[in-house]
């Protein structure tokens, strides 16, 4: 399957008078490569780079300032985590408030559950309860949800959504009333539902002299790897990991030094796991789809 977005970066102009410049560029950047995508975060209004790895944002900033002549602010490396539920559940919402002479009136019910991995978001209307003018609302409310989970804000990944009940009123009921009352039924749905936080993880294979064989191995270790595999290449040593991609950041100056300079490593996203609440956890939860 495709390699999902991994890597995020926010970006702005250092002057206003900049921005159409920028626009203009990351326009161009994004035409020219799908592995690149811009997107802008809707609660700090900041522009959003994202890509496959930290090389491949540093590309583009490289080529955002030595071709488009762009001069920018950019922030540090965030890895795109992801949401997704761990069980079924059913729940209902009632959304009511006085409008003035009128009001808002809303009943949604849905069950939320884990899709099969990769197989993203599916929605499905159970019954004729809601009036199909309202399921715009509905669609909407979820779709705002989707985007930022409930853990940390990340996006909601293989759910199963089904409208199987709701309420409605011949006047106090609107488009906008199913939107408010799907999106706060949706939010406490996740919660029940046990959401989680999965975070990616990268294969990574480092080629290394065997007299520094002991350091590069503390230090991937440090980086909560999983060694899969270790091997004789001619006179190098070559150690297959799983590490989850927040330990790789810096891992080029990590490996220089454990190794004095006498190792190189490659890395490519494997898989979706389940990240450790704290650091007594194991290195890792179960995978969870999206494999390469």
């Amino acid at each position: 399957m495709t390699v999902p977005w991994l890597i995020e970066i926010a970006i702005e102009p250092k002057l206003k008078a900049e921005s159409v410049k920028l626009d203009a560029a990351l326009a161009e950047l994004t035409a020219e490569d799908p592995s690149f995508r811009v997107s802008i975060d809707h609660e700090s209004g900041q522009l959003i780079m994202k890509g496959v790895s930290e090389l491949h944002l540093d590309g583009k900033i490289d080529l955002l300032k030595r071709i488009y002549k762009v001069d920018a602010r950019i922030g540090a490396p965030q890895v795109a985590f992801r949401e997704r539920v761990t069980k079924r559940v059913e729940h209902s919402y009632i959304y009511k408030r006085p409008l003035g002479p009128m009001s808002q009136f809303a009943s949604v019910t849905l069950v939320v559950e884990p899709n099969e991995p990769d197989k993203g978001y599916e929605f499905m209307i159970v019954g004729d309860a809601v009036p199909k003018e309202y399921i715009p609302g509905v669609e909407k409310g979820l779709a705002s949800v989707l985007s930022s989970g409930v853990v940390a804000g990340f996006p909601v990944v293989d759910v199963k959504v089904q409208l199987i009940d709701g309420k409605f009123h011949d006047v106090d009921s609107s488009v906008m009333a199913f939107e408010i009352a799907t999106r706060a039924c949706f939010r406490e749905a996740l919660q029940m539902a046990k959401s989680v936080l999965l975070e990616p993880i990268m294969k990574v294979e480092v080629v290394t002299s065997g007299e520094r064989l002991a350091p590069v191995m503390h230090d991937l270790r440090l980086r909560r790897a999983r060694i899969q595999d270790q091997s004789v290449r001619g006179d190098g040593i070559v150690i297959t990991a799983m590490v989850p991609l927040m330990n790789m950041f810096g891992y080029t100056n990590g490996l220089y030094a454990a190794s004095q300079g006498r190792a190189t490593f490659a890395m490519q996203f494997d898989h979706y796991a389940i990240a450790p609440p704290n650091d007594d956890d194991p290195p890792f939860g179960p995978a969870i789809g999206m494999r390469a």
